[in-house]
């Protein structure tokens, strides 16, 4: 979001003027990025997955549980089916 300093307020990008300054103060903005200048272009998501593929994660124990209860809980169905 562009903030002003001169102004003290932030601008929506279609509020601004075509050169990227500010429409009451006429100064250029230069545009504020919370984090740090990530965005969608500078972020690579190649290095992203393979830090991540490295690791080795195991399954959480309750989605096992949850696994093991489904299968019998399928299991008594298709059994009451032809009961």
């Amino acid at each position: 979001m562009p903030w002003c300093e001169e102004c003290s307020k932030y601008l929506a990008p279609s509020a601004m003027l075509a050169d990227g300054s500010c429409p009451k103060c006429l100064k250029p903005i230069a545009e504020f990025n919370i984090n740090g200048g990530l965005t969608a272009k500078t972020i690579n998501i190649k290095r992203l997955a393979q830090s991540s593929a490295d690791e080795d994660v195991s399954v959480p124990w309750h989605f096992k549980l949850l696994v093991g209860a489904l299968v019998v809980y399928l299991s008594w169905r298709v059994v009451d089916l032809f009961r």
